[in-house]
C-alpha cells in the first residue's frame, strides 16, 4: 500500500500546514490553534475485525503506521511502541452487553499513560535526529502532569514543567509530579485548570519565549492525542463477535482529548454507534450540544472527578473542526458546526458529584468491584443513555475506567468503607520526598520571569 505524508492544519487557520514532526515539537501552532490532521486514513473493517487476534502493541503500530508512514520509519515506530507500551490494559464484562475497560494499569495509573509514553519517545527520537533540545509546559487537572513527569523523567534533551492546580488534586496525584526532581519541575498555583492552561497558552503564542524551544504534552500537543486511539481499537477488538459490528463507547471527559481520540478513531472505520461524552458538573458541552449556544464556565466547577474539571475544553477545537465548524481558544465560535451531524455521532450527559457518590457505591453493592470517580462518571453516564434510548440496549457497550481507585482514597472509604489496594506503582511515590514549590503565580508575569530565570 502507497501512503502519501499526512500535513497538519491549526483549528485557527492562520498558520501554514506543518508534518508530524513540526506539529509534535511546536506542541500548539502560533496562532494558538491545536494542530489538525489534514487527512485521517480509513483502515478497512476485515483488517479492524483481525485485530482480536493481535496483541496490543501490534494493534498500535497497524494504526500508528497509516497516520505515520513517511514520518517515522517502520522499525524506530515499532520500537518507540515496544518501550512506550510496556504494561496492560484490563477489560471485564460486568453486565451482559455492557463493558468497563480499565486505562489505570500503566506506570501513572492513568489513561494519559497511552499518548504521554508514547509522545516522549516520539519527540526523543525527533530530537536525537535533529540534535536539539526542548522545554515541555504542560498543565494538568490531574492525571497529565504524572503522566507527563514520568514519561519525560530523566529524558536529557527535554526538561519538563507542570502547572497544577494546588487545592483541586490528590495528594498521590500531586506527588507523582512533585517527588522527581532533575529534568521535572512542578508549580502549584493558586487557581483552577483552566487558569494554568491559560497560562500555558500565552507562553506558547509568547514572541518573546520563542527562543527556548517550547513544546506542550498534554492533549494540545497532537502527538499525544493521536496514540490514544490505540485503546478504542484494542477495547473494541475484545468484545466483537463479527466484522462491522458497531459499539458504543462511554467516555468520561474533561479536556476532551479522550474523546477527540475516539472521533479520530471512528473516521479511520473503528464501527463506532454512538459516543457518550460524560461530563461533570462542568456541564458546557451537553449544553452546547441542546442549545446551540456555548458558554464556558469561568472559573471551573470543583467536583469530585477532580481531572474532569474544566470549564472551557481546549480540544472543542478539534470536535469543531472535525464537523466542520471553528471555535478558538476562548470559546468563541466562529463558524457553527454540522449540528445534525454532531449530534448523531455524541451525546453528553452530566452527572453530578451526588450522582458520582450513588453510582460508586451502587456499582460495588451490585458487582463487588471498586469504581473511581471517573469511571463512575462515564457509568452514570452510560446508565442515563441506555435508560434513555432502550432500542439499543443490545448493542455492546465500553466504559472507559481512566484511574486506579486508589488515587482517591478516602472519598472512597468514605462511600463503600473499603481502602483501595494501592498498586506498586502509587506504594513508590507515597514516602517520597517532595520538592518545594519554586514560586507564586499570581499572573502570567510571573510565570514568565520564572521560565527566563530558570532556564
Amino acid at each position: 500500500m502507497n501512503y502519501l505524508m499526512i500535513k497538519f492544519h491549526s483549528t485557527n487557520y492562520n498558520t501554514p500546514d506543518v508534518d508530524f514532526k513540526t506539529a509534535v515539537l511546536k506542541g500548539q501552532a502560533l496562532d494558538k490553534g491545536l494542530y489538525m490532521l489534514n487527512k485521517i486514513p480509513a483502515i478497512e473493517h476485515q483488517e479492524i475485525f483481525s485485530f482480536k487476534d493481535l496483541s496490543l502493541q501490534e494493534i498500535a503500530f497497524q494504526v500508528l503506521i497509516k497516520i505515520l508512514k513517511e514520518q517515522i520509519p517502520e522499525q524506530a515506530l515499532r520500537n518507540i511502541i515496544h518501550n512506550a507500551l510496556n504494561f496492560e490494559i484490563g477489560l471485564k464484562k460486568i453486565e451482559k452487553f455492557d463493558y468497563l475497560c480499565y486505562l489505570s494499569k500503566g506506570p501513572t495509573c492513568s489513561f494519559k499513560d497511552f499518548g504521554a509514553r508514547v509522545l516522549a519517545r516520539i519527540m526523543e527520537y525527533f530530537l536525537s535526529i535533529e540534535d536539539k533540545e526542548i522545554i515541555i509546559l504542560t498543565a494538568t487537572s490531574g492525571d497529565t502532569g504524572g503522566a507527563v513527569a514520568q514519561a519525560f523523567h530523566e529524558m536529557s534533551r527535554i526538561k519538563v514543567v507542570v502547572l497544577y492546580p494546588k487545592e483541586e488534586i490528590s495528594e498521590l496525584q500531586r506527588k507523582q509530579m512533585t517527588t522527581l526532581g532533575k529534568n521535572v519541575t512542578a508549580i502549584g498555583i493558586n487557581g483552577k485548570f483552566d487558569d494554568c492552561q491559560k497560562i500555558i497558552k500565552t507562553a506558547f503564542a509568547d514572541k518573546d519565549l520563542q527562543v527556548y524551544n517550547l513544546s506542550s504534552a498534554n492533549s494540545i500537543n497532537i502527538g499525544r492525542l493521536i496514540p490514544q486511539t490505540i485503546y478504542y481499537f484494542w477495547s473494541y477488538s475484545r468484545i466483537i463477535e463479527r466484522p462491522n459490528e458497531k459499539v458504543v463507547f462511554s467516555v468520561p471527559s474533561g479536556n476532551f482529548g479522550n474523546l477527540t481520540a475516539g472521533i479520530i478513531a471512528s473516521r479511520m472505520e473503528l464501527p463506532v454507534d454512538k459516543f457518550v461524552s460524560a461530563v461533570n458538573e462542568n456541564d458546557e458541552f451537553p449544553k452546547f450540544l441542546s442549545s446551540g449556544i456555548y458558554t464556558k464556565i469561568e472559573p471551573s466547577r470543583n467536583c469530585l472527578s477532580s481531572a474532569m474539571n474544566v470549564g472551557n475544553p481546549s480540544n472543542l477545537a478539534r470536535i469543531f473542526d472535525l464537523y466542520g465548524g471553528q471555535i478558538d481558544e476562548n470559546g468563541t465560535i466562529l463558524k457553527n458546526p454540522n449540528m445534525e451531524k454532531l449530534k448523531a455521532s455524541i451525546i453528553s450527559y452530566s452527572v453530578s458529584d451526588n450522582l458520582t457518590r450513588e453510582t460508586i457505591i451502587d456499582f460495588y453493592r451490585r458487582y463487588k468491584k471498586i469504581i473511581e470517580p471517573h469511571g463512575a462518571v462515564g457509568w452514570a453516564a452510560l446508565q442515563i443513555y441506555r435508560n434513555n434510548y432502550s432500542s439499543q440496549k443490545q448493542i455492546k457497550s465500553i466504559t472507559f475506567e481512566t484511574a486506579d481507585p486508589a488515587k482517591f482514597p478516602d472519598e472512597i472509604i468514605s462511600l463503600i468503607k473499603v481502602k483501595p489496594k494501592l498498586p506498586n506503582a502509587l506504594k513508590i511515590i507515597q514516602n517520597k520526598k517532595e520538592f518545594p514549590n519554586p514560586i507564586d503565580i499570581t499572573e502570567y508575569e510571573d510565570f514568565k520571569l520564572f521560565i527566563n530565570n530558570y532556564l
